[in-house]
């Protein structure tokens, strides 16, 4: 063979491999049809999380969120409970009565003033007209304690009125029985 005709056997060759590694023009999807009510779905959004407190159920924590205190508070020489205590202690005893193994303890407060005998003896008088309330919204008297600080632990310190208003109290604490939190 001739050096042309191996020259034009090379030059066809040459073509066929590039024609052979040219690339093809992709085709493109077509394009989605336009949106109309018709074909609108409408996704409703997910439901919201459901809103929980935090607090574990059963706890000191559930307790206070449950009941808005564990305080409740008293005019100057009373033990008597106001609309708001009774308000509160309503919702100790459903709290209290929802966990029957809860035991707590009732603590009495007073003021500074006074002399220690006076306060101590109005601290009890205030932690047994709690006592006495939650028992009569069904809580066992044998689940509830009672203790009287009178004026040695104020909640404030403080020789105003806006002190003694917070140091005369009962406190509920929960003892036993309850999930720790």
């Amino acid at each position: 063979m001739g050096s042309r005709v191996r020259l034009g056997i090379a030059v066809v060759a040459g073509a066929l491999v590039l024609a052979g590694c040219a690339r093809k023009k992709e085709s493109l999807p077509p394009p989605p049809p336009p949106v109309t009510p018709e074909t609108q779905q409408v996704v409703p959004p997910p439901p919201p999380p459901p809103v929980t407190t935090g607090a574990v159920p059963g706890s000191v924590q559930d307790f206070r969120q449950f009941a808005g205190s564990n305080s409740v508070y008293f005019a100057t020489d009373s033990y008597g409970l106001d609309p708001d205590a009774r308000f509160t202690l309503d919702k100790q005893a459903i709290w209290l009565n929802k966990y029957p193994g809860v035991t707590v303890s009732i603590e009495g407060h007073a003021d500074e003033r006074g002399t220690r005998e006076y306060n101590l003896a109005l601290g009890e008088r205030r932690a047994n007209a709690v006592k006495n309330y939650l028992a009569a919204q069904g809580v066992s008297p044998g689940r509830m304690s009672v203790i009287s600080y009178g004026k040695e632990r104020p909640a404030v310190e403080g020789s105003n009125e806006s002190a003694w208003a917070q140091n005369r109290r009962a406190v509920t604490v929960l003892v036993s029985g309850f999930v720790p939190g």
